[in-house]
């Protein structure tokens, strides 16, 4: 897991560096680029467990992270497009990070409405959800997991920057709503 975040973060990082390049292309490539930061609490829904066990959990964490993507025009007031992400995580969550497309309607004043599906990967803090100190009981585990993506969301363009709200959930077990801000280009 480590190496996939890793990797993740440096593929991140150099598409950061890279879309400026992207930017100067305007000419070329008819769509819209856009990269910013993001928070938001990540709900891992863990009731089913506790009740089945009659344990207390702690199932949700507070993430902050980074976001980069590329809408291209599809008509009149549509486009598709990608994007990725990479989130630190706090309580429940240590990292997360993912890959999604992205298919909506610009609306008129530059605001634009989604719907998102892809693929998210998760990394638990076994520690905090169980509150267990001891975190060599763990070694060994698979503390992470990942699965797809849906989600919707909204962002809205003043000027060059943006302000985004997302929700979504992972396989229909997990609830994660997110805010940002961020650069269009």
């Amino acid at each position: 897991m480590k190496t996939k975040a890793f990797l993740l973060a440096a593929t991140t990082a150099g598409a950061a560096f890279a879309l400026p390049t992207a930017a100067q292309a305007q000419d070329v490539l008819p769509g819209e680029g856009f990269i910013g930061v993001q928070a938001g609490v990540h709900d891992l829904d863990l009731g089913e467990i506790e009740d089945g066990f009659d344990i207390d959990l702690e199932s949700s964490g507070t993430i902050v992270g980074a976001f980069a993507g590329y809408d291209l025009p599809l008509g009149p007031g549509a486009f598709v497009g990608a994007e990725v992400n990479y989130n630190f995580g706090f309580g429940a969550i240590d990292s997360e990070y993912g890959i999604a497309g992205r298919l909506g309607a610009k609306l008129p004043g530059g605001a634009k409405i989604y719907a998102r599906g892809g693929y998210q990967e998760v990394e638990f803090d076994l520690s905090e959800i169980t509150g267990v100190d001891d975190e060599t009981i763990f070694d060994g585990l698979d503390d992470s997991d990942g699965d797809y993506i849906l989600g919707l969301g909204a962002d809205f363009g003043l000027g060059n920057t943006l302000l985004r709200v997302n929700l979504d959930t992972v396989s229909f077990d997990t609830v994660r709503a997110t805010a940002g801000v961020g650069l269009k280009f």
